[in-house]
């Protein structure tokens, strides 16, 4: 599981992707946003601009990343 930890109220989805490391770009990070690669705690979530906030897990290919 990854950790990240969140400065301030949100980070927008594809934001978390690249900040993480799973997507080398945004525009990488939207494709497979809108392909519905992407599960928001725990159901698919196509909104490349969702606001994740702490608390929140978002997984993509078999990473799970853990907002703190």
């Amino acid at each position: 599981m990854i950790e990240f930890k969140l400065n301030g109220d949100h980070i927008p989805m594809i934001q978390l992707l690249k900040a993480v490391g799973l997507v080398p770009t945004g525009g990488e990070a939207q494709i497979v946003v809108t392909e519905g690669e992407v599960t928001y705690n725990g159901q698919v979530d196509y909104r490349k601009r969702l606001k994740v906030k702490k608390g929140d897990v978002v997984e993509f290919r078999g990473n799970k990343i853990m907002v703190i």
